[in-house]
């Protein structure tokens, strides 16, 4: 496999990131993929992945294609899949349909494909360059790249709290800290995970919805920690069965039988206490590859302790709350020494009326 490439291979190869991106919010499980088509100079196809079961960026470039596609160059930002999943495989299509050379921006981490796809193609007599704007693509879909290479799903943390930290005062007052605007961004966030995350305290406090309410958008699983079960039967987290509650073997028999007799999904833990590493391990058994952990500051906390963040979604609001009762953003043990604290790069901010967002990643993808 070769690492060359001319100006245009990067200005297509940026094309197809641009086209991979539109599918975000749908594509999950599988990761956003782009393709673009080139002959003689000019584009003459071009396509993405629409949606988990559909065709691949691939297949809908080759279907776009005005022309024949014979001697083309076809660029895309994931190595084309070589093995038969919910749709066949695209090395097949792309050897059929007489194209000569493939650039595309990084290999797939997924084991059922990782180098085989460029393999096949070689073995074709199809010239292959791998390489190209990796970092880019990888950090496009970090939620795939990290399911696949830590086996855990992708996990963010997002909070809403006044400029000093707080989320809630003493007496658990939250309504409401950030604005009209702020909040609807938040819930459009939740469209990007397959699976939103909570503890008990917040349903108790606040009974959330945790949907997008957003129409043609699919609601995430919502995941409720809850090590006691004292999850009220009429919380609005529990209208339906796309919901996951995990629990301890401290729940009473009474309490888990009046969950499952309403069909509601729950997962015991084998021991007393619920743990991050515990909750990620029935995630990903679950398929689940990327989860908001929305709080509150106790499951936060958990989560910051466990050094199991990648990403940070900080809301901050006009507001100063004080007080030593009042509720912290992030709960738990907390770091003992600033070189051990959370580092957050790749920052971004974002101006939501008098609400600021500021985004983190933990660690770089690439």
């Amino acid at each position: 496999m070769q690492n060359t490439s001319s100006g245009s291979d990067l200005q297509h190869i940026r094309q197809t990131l641009v086209l991979a991106k539109r599918g975000q919010g749908r594509t999950l499980p599988n990761p956003m993929v782009g393709s673009v088509i080139v002959k003689n100079g000019i584009v003459i196809g071009s396509g993405y992945h629409h949606q988990a079961g559909k065709a691949h960026a691939e297949i809908e470039a080759l279907a776009a294609a005005k022309g024949s596609v014979k001697g083309a160059t076809m660029y895309v930002n994931l190595e084309p899949c070589a093995h038969q999943g919910k749709t066949p495989p695209c090395v097949e299509a792309i050897i059929a349909s007489g194209i000569t050379r493939v650039v595309c921006a990084t290999l797939d981490p997924n084991s059922l494909v990782s180098g085989k796809g460029a393999t096949r193609l070689q073995a074709a007599g199809i010239d292959v360059s791998v390489g190209l704007l990796s970092k880019e693509a990888r950090r496009l879909n970090e939620v795939f790249f990290t399911f696949h290479e830590k086996h855990r799903p992708f996990i963010a943390i997002k909070f809403a709290a006044s400029l000093d930290g707080k989320i809630a005062t003493a007496s658990h007052d939250s309504k409401w800290i950030t604005n009209d605007t702020a909040r609807a961004y938040a819930r459009r966030l939740r469209s990007e995970y397959q699976a939103i995350l909570i503890g008990i305290n917040t349903i108790v406090d606040d009974d959330p919805h945790l949907g997008t309410r957003s129409p043609g958008t699919a609601d995430p699983v919502r995941v409720v920690l809850d090590s006691t079960l004292r999850i009220p039967l009429t919380s609005q987290v529990l209208r339906d069965d796309n919901v996951l509650v995990i629990t301890t073997r401290r729940a009473s028999a009474k309490a888990k039988k009046a969950l499952t007799d309403r069909g509601i999904p729950l997962y015991v833990c084998p021991g007393n206490r619920i743990t991050p590493d515990e909750v990620m391990k029935e995630l990903a058994r679950r398929q689940i590859t990327s989860v908001l952990v929305e709080g509150g500051g106790t499951v936060l906390g958990s989560f910051v302790d466990s050094n199991l963040v990648d990403k940070v979604y900080a809301f901050y609001g006009p507001l100063i709350i004080g007080g030593t009762l009042s509720m912290n953003a992030i709960g738990g043990h907390g770091a003992a020494r600033l070189n051990q604290a959370m580092h957050l790069s790749d920052l971004t901010h974002k101006k939501l009326g008098d609400t600021f967002l500021i985004t983190g990643s933990v660690a770089s993808i690439g």
